[in-house]
């Protein structure tokens, strides 16, 4: 059966928070974009967030997840130290022409300053000498990458080498950016530290953070770029002001100054152009789902934890929730049975999707009401 959606909820809440209904107030140059609130969850902002693109250096994100996930295990520790194969010297290094902690040929570095410089100065030849160093290659470490892809939730993208040079088949989408740095935020905080650190000299040579956010005093502590001449210009960005955290991603920029003024408007607009809006408390009802063979037609259903929703402080969207489950619910049901969930859209966007439960039992109806049941369900679903 198909989803039933009802929409008795959103004119009690649109009439709660005094909305008018108009457009979502923001346009962007990004080809894709995503942006988030990381406490609620909430999607503030999506264009094309899953259409794919190359992530050049952004799969770095993924490759210093799995390094922090092995040294969380203890399968490696800071002291390690790797060598610098001719072909992560050539390939990644100063001979390359890119990113490049300019690690010496032959050398070996710990992979406390290898990580730094992955992150600080997004060098290739520091994320192929990890690769090689974990699992011998960077093929087999690819395959690495994308288990713990999967593993936490990343269900578009597909990584094909550590550093993010161009291969055939490597691509991300801004939904699993975002998914990937919410993740590195909340899971390894120590870790996640080191992405705000403003440079980091190697092999006597000073180099600069390449986030261009850093530096604009906008409260912003991470995560990277990237550019492919096919993609354009690509950021993904972590802003933290006024007891909330916002993070974005963002694709097809055309230059690099675009992609630092686009990523600082959205920034700023998702923590300045909202407020925060209890729309139920921890247990109050929501509403209900229709009960087939029950004692009594309805459920009442009910979301266990607080239900909030960030609402665009100026242009503000007609907000709507509606209930969504497959139904009728067969009894009986069981109090605290998942029923379904509560979505809540702000204009086109689906900003929240909050589990429901059975806020009570309906037990089996007698024989006559499950008869009449019967009959109802057979007419409506001839009319589905």
């Amino acid at each position: 059966m198909r989803a039933r959606k009802i929409h008795l909820l959103a004119a009690v809440i649109a009439g709660l928070l005094g909305f008018t209904e108009c457009a979502v107030a923001f346009e962007t140059k990004a080809s894709e974009a995503l942006l988030i609130d990381v406490h609620s969850g909430a999607v503030l902002f999506s264009k094309d967030a899953d259409k794919p693109f190359a992530p050049a250096a952004l799969a770095k994100l993924m490759t210093m997840e799995v390094v922090f996930k092995a040294l969380k295990d203890g399968e490696l520790t800071l002291d390690d130290a790797y060598p610098v194969s001719e072909n992560a010297w050539r390939t990644g290094g100063a001979p390359s022409g890119g990113s490049t902690m300019f690690a010496a040929l032959k050398s070996k570095i710990p992979l406390r300053d290898l990580i730094q410089g992955v992150i600080v100065q997004s060098a290739n030849d520091g994320a192929i000498v990890i690769a090689e160093g974990l699992s011998g290659s960077e093929e087999k470490f690819a395959e690495r990458m994308n288990e713990r892809a999967r593993a936490i939730g990343l269900t578009a993208s597909v990584f094909r080498n550590a550093s993010g040079l161009p291969a055939e088949g490597q691509a991300v989408t801004a939904r699993d950016l975002v998914t990937l740095a919410s993740h590195i935020q909340k899971t390894y905080p120590d870790f996640y530290k080191i992405y705000a650190q403003p440079e980091f000299t190697w092999n006597k040579i000073r180099q600069r953070n390449r986030n261009p956010l850093l530096a604009m005093n906008i409260g912003a502590d991470g995560m990277g770029t990237g550019y492919t001449e096919g993609s354009g210009y690509a950021i993904v960005g972590s802003v933290s002001r006024g007891g909330r955290r916002v993070i974005a991603a963002m694709g097809g920029m055309a230059s690099e100054r675009e992609r630092a003024e686009e990523a600082r408007k959205l920034l700023d607009w998702g923590l300045d152009g909202f407020r925060l809006t209890n729309l139920f408390a921890a247990n109050e009802i929501v509403g209900g789902a229709r009960v087939y063979g029950g004692e009594k037609p309805i459920v009442l259903v009910k979301a266990e934890y607080p239900v909030t929703a960030l609402v665009p402080a100026e242009n503000q969207d007609l907000l709507t929730a509606r209930i969504v489950y497959d139904g009728p619910v067969a009894a009986p049901v069981e109090q605290g049975a998942p029923i379904g969930r509560l979505e809540i859209w702000a204009g086109e966007t689906l900003s929240r999707q909050v589990p429901l439960v059975a806020a009570e039992p309906v037990a089996l109806g007698r024989l006559h009401r499950r008869a009449l049941d019967a009959v109802s369900e057979l007419a409506i679903g001839w009319m589905r």
